[in-house]
């Protein structure tokens, strides 16, 4: 084996501490966003669209019964053109039979517009819903691939909310945003131009608020949708304080703060209704306005109408079938400029999700990465430096080699680097400058999935999940038989106390593993390592916690698991290393000889220091 330690090269640049920020989105690009995530529903989507344009020419249907009674059943008009060549003449012949079929026709209508909405809100739903869970799936999977200093940089509270509550956006935008804006466009122009056949200048004096309608549209959609921005910043930010305060509640309960984390709690919770407030006052600002136009635009129609009909240009039925269809002309300029003021909401949480899912992983796979099925063990640090940013280094041209097989031990002081330097070798971050070779290969040039199963790891925290304790040792490989998983609990020590429970290997260990000793905890873990059976182990201060008889349960356990494996052990007691083959001293973020350091310690005053240097290479 070889250490070397030497100062960092100036200029080194920093990795691991970069969060790379996104930048905005124009409205285009979003839309864009998003129909390329609904295209696999195209389909779908489509059918969605024909039962919704369907409703136009149902809605054209609907004032015509209102037509018929009054002008052919209470005067003496025909009825319309287009029904005297489907009507048969027995009809058409008595007002009685015309009453009949006026009413008949209220009927079919409404049964038509039930039998489309049924129809529509099936096929939206699971459209919808599809369409958020594949999302969402994407979302997560991308949030668990991005590394580790954006999650600490953002917390983890932030993904979450992008994920749970930003991703239905794409599904409004599509299902409930994008469908009935087409639909309605397409209402708007039949109706206007039925009400143009009927009477030009009506439907030019109907049409003529349109434009202001738009430029309002314009104005306000910019302001709700900055205003959306800072509303989802304050939510997501009110779930962290819920998240941090539950998953910390031990403590917050042993110092008794629970009013305190209520306050922040309720103070976070306060900015928020107050950014809603504001959005509710612009949003019924916008309602306001487009509801004066549209009032305006009824006004006109009404008093020229009237006009003309006094003047004998226009009949009294003609005036109310216009009136109809204004009715349902202003509907569909109501249903747009109501989407666009709700879609200011969706659009800013579709920008969320896509800032979430453009955010770049800095561990990075080569397109032609090199396949590992199991390695030997042989690691060499090659003038490895890493800065998780660019001005504070955390190791400094690190260089030592082991064959496989070897267990290293690794001491020093909190803070000094130990823990970086085994993440850089299991690759959850990658280092500043130097390489970091596996049987001669560097890291980065093997496939990630491939090269992380030659790891497992057993952390000074064990991690459990809130499930079984069997399910928790089969983490490591779900494919595990019940045999496996006993033996792997009997190789770590934890089979005697796992019988000891109420439901053995079913016994659910509860959020965190918190149902079990810490103890408990760490042999689950190494029962966890055992059946993942990888050629590298990586043991992260896995006794600092523990009672002595319990540490002396997991040594032993510890000494079979590291048998014939090679072995990165950390430690701050150095009794803990006494098994191992080689003892790395880290001081600095530089490696120093563990022999060399305890002889300075155990040395006479200060001549023992004076006669050994702090850092040199060892051959």
């Amino acid at each position: 084996m070889r250490c070397d330690s030497h100062p960092l090269h100036t200029g080194a640049a920093a990795s691991g501490g970069r969060v790379i920020a996104a930048g905005g989105y124009t409205t285009r690009t979003i839309y864009q966003r998003v129909f390329r995530e609904a295209r696999p529903y195209r389909l779908q989507l489509l059918g969605m669209l024909a039962l919704s344009l369907i409703s136009t020419p149902v809605a054209l249907l609907t004032p015509l019964p209102l037509k018929i009674v009054v002008d052919s059943v209470l005067g003496d008009k025909p009825l319309p053109g287009f029904m005297q060549p489907v009507v048969p003449g027995f009809i058409t012949g008595s007002k009685g039979m015309i009453l009949i079929l006026a009413v008949a026709l209220v009927v079919i209508v409404a049964l038509l517009a039930q039998l489309r909405e049924i129809c529509s809100l099936i096929l939206s739903t699971y459209t919808g819903e599809k369409l958020v869970m594949d999302f969402r799936a994407r979302l997560f999977r991308h949030a668990q691939r991005l590394s580790f200093s954006y999650h600490d940089w953002r917390g983890t509270a932030d993904s979450i909310y992008r994920i749970q509550y930003d991703a239905p956006a794409v599904q409004w935008i599509t299902t409930e945003g994008i469908v009935p804006l087409v639909t309605s466009m397409v209402t708007l122009v039949s109706m206007i131009y039925i009400t143009a056949l009927i009477d030009l200048q009506l439907a030019l004096v109907a049409l003529a608020v349109s434009p202001l309608l738009f430029l309002i549209l314009r104005i306000y959609g910019q302001r709700l949708r900055t205003g959306w921005h800072g509303q989802k910043k304050l939510e997501s930010s009110t779930l962290r304080v819920v998240q941090e305060t539950l998953g910390g509640i031990r403590v917050v309960k042993a110092f008794g703060q629970e009013d305190r984390e209520r306050e922040r709690f309720t103070g976070k919770a306060s900015e928020t209704l107050r950014a809603r407030i504001r959005l509710s006052f612009q949003e019924g600002g916008l309602g306001l306005m487009v509801g004066l136009v549209i009032a305006a635009g009824e006004a006109a129609v009404i008093f020229i109408g009237v006009r003309n009909v006094q003047a004998g240009t226009l009949t009294l039925g003609n005036l109310l079938l216009v009136m109809g269809y204004l009715s349902q002309l202003y509907r569909p300029l109501q249903s747009i400029s109501k989407k666009v003021g709700d879609l200011q909401h969706s659009l800013a949480s579709a920008e969320r999700t896509f800032a979430l899912l453009d955010q770049t992983p800095e561990v990075i796979e080569k397109p032609n990465a090199t396949p590992l099925s199991r390695a030997k063990g042989a690691v060499s640090f090659q003038n490895v430096s890493f800065a998780y940013e660019g001005n504070n280094p955390v190791l400094q041209n690190v260089s030592f080699e082991v064959d496989s097989g070897t267990r290293v031990g690794i001491a020093g002081a909190t803070g000094a680097g130990k823990t970086t330097l085994v993440s850089l070798l299991t690759r959850f971050y990658d280092p500043t400058s130097g390489r970091i070779t596996l049987d001669g290969v560097d890291l980065r040039d093997y496939k990630i999935a491939d090269l992380r199963k030659q790891f497992a790891i057993v952390l000074q925290e064990p991690v459990l999940f809130s499930t079984s304790i069997a399910e928790n040792i089969a983490y490591a490989n779900p494919d595990a038989t019940y045999e496996e998983i006993v033996a792997a609990a009997r190789a770590a020590n934890a089979h005697e106390f796992i019988t000891h429970l109420p439901e053995g290997y079913d016994t659910q260990v509860g959020e965190r593993g918190m149902r079990l000793s810490g103890g408990e905890r760490q042999r689950i873990s190494l029962a966890r390592a055992f059946l993942k059976d990888a050629p590298i182990l990586i043991l992260d201060e896995p006794t600092s916690s523990v009672d002595m008889k319990t540490e002396a349960l997991i040594m032993e356990a510890m000494t079979r698991l590291m048998h014939e494996r090679t072995t990165f052990m950390i430690a701050h007691r150095l009794s803990t290393l006494v098994n191992c083959d080689v003892r790395l001293q880290i001081e600095g973020g530089r490696v120093i000889d563990f022999e060399q350091q305890r002889n300075m310690e155990a040395g006479a005053g200060g001549n023992a220091a004076e006669s050994l240097p702090q850092s040199k290479e060892i051959q």
